[in-house]
């Protein structure tokens, strides 16, 4: 229906609420229910109601709230991304709304809705995928900058703003730092490379395998960053007729999961096996050995995504902005010469 038809009484009579009520949604926002505020913005849209005083109120409403979605909260990879962005975020005056998607595409989708509704006021997608109503509001407001950001997993392909490290020279560095020590064999367990992360950092790593002619060393084995799947690829990899001396795991609790298969098999890090992680959780000095790993800037992260995202917000965003932040390779006792070439 069109705007010039449309009056505060018929959406108030389409959302089943006075018309008091629908001037509360769009001037205050706040003091009235997520649920009937749902409902009036669902009127206004169906009507296409935007009268001359609060026609700018309709573009500009804001809720003070930003949505969140990360793929699985139990992950602790993600609580320091997510300190980093609940503490910028309420510096300028904004809550966070968290939702923990589960890798599920359907939840990632309903909560994106959420900014369809002016339920909150921009989306940090700390996942690899842009949910479908994110996606068409990106492509809805180009080449303007939607208040969508992503942390993590840059992908130029989202066509949003994002930060993340370079994860392909990171993954390089810790193989460097391996043939370095007199490694040659060498075993990976990915993270699932429909991820860009992964896939980046499977091409820094094979990059640097091939710089040093390595490659029918070089072994890989696919995992999903759990405990678990580290430990089976572990088993895949200490199983072959010649073993790895070194695996690099593109987490850290993967590589927990190999010091676990290595001490069932009686085989001693770093004395037997190197073993380089990823990401430098809190965990990550505290196990035995501690170990080496690379240290991403997490609450750096969480922050950047804010300040990108305010920066959408408040107007200041011309185009889409990638920050790449520093990564660290922090060498721990879980990394050694290989036996054969010690003394």
């Amino acid at each position: 229906m069109s705007s010039a038809v449309s009056n505060i009484y018929e959406v108030a009579k389409h959302a089943g609420v006075s018309t008091a009520t629908v001037s509360r949604v769009l001037s205050q926002p706040s003091v009235v229910s997520p649920d009937t505020r749902r409902k009036v913005m669902q009127a206004v849209e169906f009507l296409d109601y935007a009268p001359n005083s609060a026609a700018k109120n309709l573009r500009t409403l804001r809720t003070g709230k930003l949505l969140v979605t990360v793929p699985d909260i139990s992950n602790p990879f993600f609580s320091l991304i997510l300190q980093g962005i609940e503490d910028a975020a309420q510096r300028e005056g904004y809550a966070v709304l968290l939702g923990d998607t589960q890798h599920d595409e359907e939840r990632e989708d309903r909560y994106a809705l959420m900014l369809k509704r002016k339920e909150a006021d921009g989306l940090i997608v700390l996942g690899h995928r842009l949910p479908k109503e994110a996606a068409a509001l990106v492509r809805a407001m180009a080449p303007r900058c939607a208040p969508v950001v992503n942390g993590c997993e840059f992908s130029p392909r989202l066509g949003i703003p994002s930060v993340h490290i370079d994860n392909a020279k990171a993954a390089a560095e810790a193989m460097d730092h391996l043939y370095r020590l007199g490694h040659r064999r060498i075993g990976i367990i990915t993270g699932p490379l429909v991820s860009p992360l992964s896939r980046d950092r499977l091409r820094g790593a094979t990059a640097r395998a091939k710089q040093q002619r390595a490659e029918r060393d070089f072994v890989v084995m696919n995992g999903d960053f759990s405990i678990e799947s580290g430990a089976a690829g572990a088993e895949r990899l200490l199983g072959r007729r010649e073993p790895p001396t070194a695996i690099f795991c593109f987490n850290d609790e993967m590589a927990m999961g190999v010091v676990e298969t290595a001490k069932r098999r009686s085989l001693r890090v770093p004395l037997d096996l190197s073993l380089v992680g990823f990401d430098d959780i809190r965990f990550a000095r505290c196990i035995d050995p501690p170990l080496t790993t690379i240290a991403q800037p997490m609450r750096a992260i969480g922050e950047g995504t804010v300040r990108l995202l305010l920066e959408i917000l408040n107007g200041d965003a011309i185009a889409p902005e990638s920050v790449t932040l520093p990564h660290t390779l922090t060498i721990r006792s879980s990394t050694a010469p290989p036996r054969a070439s010690r003394r």
